[in-house]
């Protein structure tokens, strides 16, 4: 019989990630180093925790909120109060042993809690210090609050959103958020890789409004190029057309011809040769000149047949399309389920709970759900015992009020 071959380790086992972040971005970021089997401890406030915890407008059984249990999978908890000095001796003893730390605060406000980079580099070189906020260290508006809202206006996202002439709309879902966790996770497992080489970790400034803008590569080169102020196009794009969403007998779908190739396909697909003779439309920069004409002329076609048809008879021809889905929809669909992104997991309180799946997949070392989101302070005197405090040292930083909310 053949030897089944071991399972291989997961990319970061062994890795000590300390996550002293809250809400989104840093939470996500230490999420996905968790996911790839890092051991991510996170640091919250006794009594309160992340502040995601309590958030949304409805309850499940417990006080968690399902966006909390979707951003903080694979970690262990550590309730302390950096306030207070004998909070900050047990998060010493943590900082020292790890590999990684990820941050949220208001600048300044680590340097006067007195876990800054500089404060901790100090007692462990190799530390790679990643700190996340609104507008990044330095700079006129880095002292602002960060929040993804404030992010997308300043940075030119919600300027190029949504339709002509309407009020200001926001991206659906939060790109400078998610982004900038992107962004430092990139950052930090290439941080890590460096350390490997040089024995030195380093510091880490991600902003959320340096990741909305390195978003807006084809508008802002429309702008370098023309000097023309790009703004909001729908669900259109500005390199060509059509490509956006158009309308049916029975709602909305979406379909584009990208290149003069499917342009004629698609005009062969509908039934309408005479649009390749209109000079209106003759190459891409002409249909680009006149989409609004174009859309109207292709919907009077469209909107004879449902979507679903549309979008099989496109797909036949070789067009892309695709249908609107909500995002039940798209989660239960068969493509959504056989990609296995709603999964559930277990936990204590909760029983099974769905998690959006993981968005991209290894196949020599998939990811785990190895740990279920923890309850606040769960891990606590277990973390740090491994870190090598005893029970009377353990007993001293309660005394001295390491886990109470109410110490300074």
């Amino acid at each position: 019989m053949d030897e089944v071959p071991a399972a291989r380790p997961l990319p970061l086992e062994g890795v000590r990630v300390l996550d002293v972040s809250q809400v989104m971005a840093g939470p996500v970021c230490a999420m996905l180093l968790g996911d790839l089997g890092a051991d991510v401890i996170k640091i919250e406030p006794p009594g309160t925790g992340d502040q995601t915890r309590s958030a949304m407008g409805f309850k499940l059984k417990g006080s968690d909120s399902l966006g909390f249990l979707n951003m903080n999978r694979n970690k262990r908890s550590v309730a302390l109060n950096l306030k207070s000095e004998a909070g900050r001796r047990a998060f010493y003893a943590l900082a020292d042993g790890a590999d990684i730390l990820v941050e949220n605060y208001r600048p300044g406000v680590t340097r006067k809690l007195g876990i800054d980079y500089e404060t901790l580099a100090a007692r462990n070189p190799q530390l790679v210090y990643a700190s996340i906020s609104g507008f990044g260290q330095s700079g006129p508006w880095a002292e602002r609050p960060g929040f993804d809202l404030m992010a997308q206006a300043m940075s030119g996202v919600m300027s190029v959103t949504g339709h002509p002439g309407m009020p200001p709309v926001k991206a659906g879902v939060p790109v400078a958020d998610i982004g900038c966790a992107l962004f430092a996770t990139y950052a930090i497992l290439s941080a890590y890789i460096g350390r490997q080489r040089t024995g030195m970790g380093q510091f880490i400034d991600a902003s959320l409004f340096d990741a909305a803008l390195a978003f807006s590569i084809w508008d802002v080169c429309e702008y370098w190029g023309t000097g023309v102020v790009p703004g909001p196009v729908g669900t259109s794009n500005k390199m060509s057309a059509p490509y956006q969403a158009v309308r049916s007998k029975d709602g909305w779908f979406v379909m584009g011809a990208t290149n003069q190739r499917l342009w004629t396909r698609l005009c062969e697909a509908i039934g309408r040769p005479e649009l390749l003779a209109d000079p209106r439309f003759a190459d891409n920069p002409a249909r680009l000149r006149n989409r609004e004409a174009l859309i109207a002329a292709l919907e009077e076609t469209f909107v004879t047949r449902n979507s679903e048809e549309w979008v099989g008879e496109l797909l036949a021809m070789g067009l892309p399309a695709g249908a609107m889905h909500t995002y039940p929809e798209a989660f239960d669909s068969e493509h959504g389920r056989h990609r296995g992104m709603r999964m559930e997991i277990d936990h204590p309180i909760e029983g099974r709970v769905p998690n959006i799946g993981f968005p991209v997949k290894l196949t020599g070392t998939p990811q785990q759900v190895r740990r279920h989101p923890p309850l606040l302070g769960e891990h606590t005197r277990e973390v740090l015992a491994e870190a090598g405090l005893d029970a009377a040292a353990l007993a001293a930083l309660e005394e001295a009020g390491a886990f109470s909310p109410d110490a300074a």
